[in-house]
Formats: C-alpha cells, sequence, structure tokens
C-alpha cells in the first residue's frame, strides 16, 4: 500500500505516536476485509487482526514508528534495532493498538472493516520469519467478528484453552505470548475503546 506514498491519519491514542503512518493507497478503499493468520510472533508475541491492522497497513516508515514506540519516523534499518529506539516492550504493544484505532477510526467514516482470523498452521513464530519454528498445534478453524479485540481475546483464549496430546502441544506459543507480554496488546486496544475483551462465540456449523 506504501508504493507511492504514504499518509498520516490521526490517532486517539497519543501515549507514544502521534499519528499513524499508513501506505497512500488506503485511500482508495472505502472498506477493508482484514484476513489475518493467527499464530505466534517474535515481537507481538502473537498476531492476529490487532498486528494486521497497525503494522500490516503502516508504510515502511509507519512500521519503523510502531516498532520503536513513537521515537522513529523515518525508517533507519542501521538505527532501528538498537536498544535506542526498542526495548520498550509494552510500548511497542500499546503502539500497535493505537495505530490498529487509527485505521479503525478512518474506515469507519466509509463502510468499515470486518476481520477474520485463521488458526491454521500455528507456529510460534510470524509467516514473516525465514525458518519458523515447526507447528505444534492442530488447525481449529475460522473465526470472524466486527470486533478485533473480541476476536483476538477469542482467539488467545482458545489456545489457552487446548489440551496437550500427542499432536497437539499448546506450551510453546503460550509461553511466547507471556514472554512478549502479547495480551497486553488487547488489554490496551480496549482501554483506549478500541473494542471488548467479552464475546460470544456463535458456531455457525451448528447454528441452524
Amino acid at each position: 500500500m506504501d508504493e507511492e506514498g504514504e499518509m498520516r491519519i490521526p490517532v486517539q491514542d497519543s501515549t507514544h505516536l502521534k499519528y499513524d503512518i499508513v501506505g497512500g493507497h488506503i485511500a482508495n478503499y472505502d472498506f477493508m476485509i482484514a484476513l489475518n493468520h493467527f499464530k505466534g510472533h517474535p515481537m507481538g508475541g502473537y498476531g492476529g487482526a490487532l498486528k494486521n491492522l497497525s503494522i500490516g497497513c503502516a508504510s515502511s516508515n509507519g512500521k519503523a514508528y510502531i516498532h520503536s514506540a513513537g521515537k522513529m519516523e523515518v525508517l533507519d534499518m542501521a538505527k532501528l534495532w538498537t536498544k535506542e529506539y526498542i526495548g520498550n516492550q509494552d510500548g511497542f504493544l500499546e503502539s500497535m493498538a493505537a495505530a490498529a484505532q487509527a485505521v479503525v477510526d478512518y474506515f469507519q467514516k466509509k463502510d468499515g472493516i470486518i476481520y477474520i482470523n485463521v488458526m491454521n498452521n500455528m507456529s510460534i513464530d510470524c509467516d514473516c520469519v525465514d525458518h519458523p519454528a515447526p507447528v505444534k498445534l492442530e488447525d481449529y478453524g475460522i473465526l470472524a467478528s466486527t470486533d478485533p479485540v473480541a476476536l483476538d481475546q477469542a482467539c488467545v483464549d482458545i489456545i489457552n484453552n487446548q489440551q496437550v496430546t500427542a499432536t497437539n502441544d499448546p506450551t510453546d506459543l503460550l509461553n511466547r505470548i507471556d514472554k512478549q507480554h502479547g495480551v497486553h496488546t488487547i488489554e490496551h486496544a480496549e482501554t483506549i475503546g478500541l473494542g471488548s475483551r467479552k464475546y460470544t462465540i456463535v458456531n455457525i456449523d451448528e447454528a441452524e
């Protein structure tokens, strides 16, 4: 989306970010289907709807801005991963929540967004990792919602409720989420009013 430039959109939560920097092509669309692969992530703990709204819609500069919790507005790869810019883990997670809310607010002025999380091929690593860790979880299914906070919370809860068997082991993914404080993204997203962590799961395979 940033092939031909970027644009800044307002954030409600200015704890770390003054604005969100997204790909300029976002202006070409009135509606978004956020199709997300739910899995682990080296920095975020997990990746789902909130991460895809924030990092997925951000330009290269926007990605650096979020990862550095507002310290770097223009991408500089030589500096990005230094302690000067990276190290505030909760700040990064809160920045993702703020950026996600900015994208939601942008599309609410148009035709909105629907969110779909696909819970299959779930490694502890992101799809962006060259050599991701082996998949230890069985495929679960597909969840959809109009609330990205409820959707991500439901997916995390599903992983938490998985039983360890010979073919299904959530231990590594749960440890990754815990180590990176990943649930804080969801917590902060609810705190700033992006959505609710409360939800009801409706199984459409069983619905009449």
